[in-house]
């Protein structure tokens, strides 16, 4: 593989700390969420940030599939659900939700765009017979809470 682009981050104090892009772009407070026996509050945590990048590029990845297929997907949303929890062992795995709603476009076509898109996302790649990856094709964009 020939690569086009290096991300680079650093963290200070784990999932209490705070991380940052070597560019200065990014620049965040990380807290460790309620849910996980943290005080929650103010900071982002790992998984809401790999959830953020897995639905940029995933959208990214239908935006250019579905260019192929001569649709429009330029007004698609994707949600990522990133999970975790113990996978036995003191250990913990990871597992991902993907929805996608794209306006105008019935549901066979969009489940053939979500495929062809998890096909070629680095993330879909990344992730692939690692950790779960369910796909799903929305009639309707999920709510932000």
């Amino acid at each position: 593989m020939k690569v086009l682009y290096t991300a680079e981050a650093t963290v200070h104090g784990g999932r209490d700390g705070q991380a940052q892009s070597s560019d200065g772009h990014l620049a965040v407070k990380l807290s460790v969420p309620k849910e996980m026996g943290g005080p929650g509050g103010e900071g982002t945590n790992p998984e809401q940030l790999f959830a953020a990048g897995y639905a940029a590029c995933f959208q990214s990845a239908l935006m250019l599939t579905a260019r192929r297929q001569k649709v429009d997907a330029s007004a698609s949303t994707v949600t990522a659900k990133a999970g975790i929890g113990p996978v036995g062992e003191g250990a913990f795995g990871l597992e991902v939700e993907l929805h996608v709603f794209i306006p105008d476009v019935d549901q066979e076509t969009g489940e053939k765009l979500v495929e062809l898109a998890h096909q070629v996302c680095p993330y879909s790649n990344a992730t692939r017979g690692n950790i779960p990856v369910r796909l799903y094709f929305e009639e309707q964009p999920l709510a932000i809470a």
